[in-house]
């Protein structure tokens, strides 16, 4: 039987890097906006992982992993890219976390059965250089294209704009001459009036 192939490329922590990405978003639209309808957030990490900054009080009670809620009561939610920091209250006592994405072992939304697990550690810094270098260029040509399509829509939108200005301006013309036209005719015809009225009271030879 033949054996399986080593996995150079390591799908495993390109995923679960994937999933810490989806999980810092949603983080982020709730710092924006808020917490919609019914969703709220069981977090569980690990108090031992590298970089989780927690009381000497809670690490004591949470030796090794904790979940946390993010539902009515939290506050100063921030996210950076490779962790978030929360205000939460534990019997009655206030606390400041500071978690790393790297340290989540679970996040789960009750209210739709959302559920995501991690194995913590597993980040894309493990990944070969050659795969780091090119998720960076990835995401720069991403910002790029982006911005290459503000640009675009800017121009569309500034042509739009002085098509219909020029497109105003030829129209304003046109009825001007279209004014002066009628005004010259008015004073052809009483001209013509006035030669016919002077010709009426003309002495015949």
């Amino acid at each position: 039987m033949p054996s399986m192939a080593e996995d150079l490329i390591r799908y495993d922590i390109i995923i679960q890097d994937a999933l810490r990405s989806a999980v810092r978003k949603i983080l982020v639209e709730v710092n924006r906006a808020g917490l919609p309808g019914e969703h709220h957030f069981y977090i569980a990490f690990e108090t031992t992982a590298p970089g989780v900054k927690i009381s000497n009080r809670l690490k004591e009670r949470y030796p090794k992993e904790m979940t946390i809620v993010l539902q009515h009561q939290f506050w100063d939610l921030q996210i950076t890219e490779h962790a978030f920091e929360v205000g939460l209250s534990f019997g009655g006592v206030p606390e400041h976390l500071y978690v790393p994405f790297s340290a989540i072992k679970g996040f789960f939304d009750p209210s739709v059965q959302f559920a995501l697990e991690f194995e913590p550690g597993k980040t894309g810094e493990e990944l070969p250089a050659e795969f780091r270098i090119a998720e960076r260029d990835l995401d720069s040509v991403e910002e790029f294209h982006a911005r290459l399509e503000t640009a675009v829509e800017q121009a569309e939108e500034e042509e739009a704009k002085e098509a219909a200005d020029a497109e105003e301006v030829a129209s304003n013309s046109e009825d001007k001459k279209n004014e002066e036209e009628a005004e010259s005719d008015t004073k052809e015809d009483s001209a013509s009036a006035q030669v016919v009225s002077l010709d009426a009271f003309r002495k015949k030879s």
